[in-house]
């Protein structure tokens, strides 16, 4: 499906994009809410506070599929490219559905760290979940159009989803790695 040629195309096109705006729209709404809901869902258990760690671990895979992804586009290796890129894709999937579950378990650690790295960490923190808020509609329309071999609105998005993929996932293992520290043991 290279092209639109057919109003049949044009309409299946149609409604991806419209369930791209949707999904994009719902899921940072439902994190927001999770996030800041006042009862946390405790019957899960503890066991959930291994989630963070398992998400740096995605996080750090996903990271490296990037740029692995990236090094395949440049060696034109297309399918290489593809297959990192769906590898990325599949773990950014598992990481929002591990991250939605701990946080509507587990209450937000405190940064504990003081000082200059205080800074750093939220301007890092902050910057993450801004960019992390909006990554999805270009990511999601990005795939699309690499799926659908529609190169050249594939490239025009890349440009701007990439690098905030790229940074979301990447500041996602730092922050991970400052705030470690501070969270309490309980599995």
């Amino acid at each position: 499906m290279a092209t639109n040629n057919t109003p049949q195309q044009g309409s299946q096109e149609a409604k991806v994009k419209n369930w791209i705006v949707g999904i994009s729209i719902a899921i940072p709404l439902a994190v927001a809410v999770l996030l800041f809901m006042p009862a946390k869902l405790t019957s899960l258990g503890g066991w959930v506070y291994f989630l963070p760690h398992l998400n740096a671990v995605i996080n750090s895979a996903a990271s490296l599929a990037l740029v692995f992804a990236l090094v395949f586009i440049k060696q034109k290796k297309y399918g290489l490219h593809g297959a990192t890129m769906t590898v990325a894709f599949i773990l950014g999937a598992i990481f929002l559905v591990s991250y939605v579950i701990y946080h509507s378990a587990a209450e937000s650690t405190p940064f504990g760290g003081e000082g200059s790295i205080r800074t750093v960490y939220y301007f890092l923190l902050i910057t993450h979940i801004l960019f992390a808020a909006i990554a999805l509609f270009p990511i999601l329309f990005a795939y699309y159009y690499g799926y659908t071999n529609q190169r050249e609105k594939h490239r025009k998005v890349v440009k701007y989803a990439y690098p905030i993929w790229l940074y979301v996932s990447v500041t996602g293992v730092i922050v991970y790695l400052m705030i470690s520290p501070y969270y309490t043991p309980n599995f």
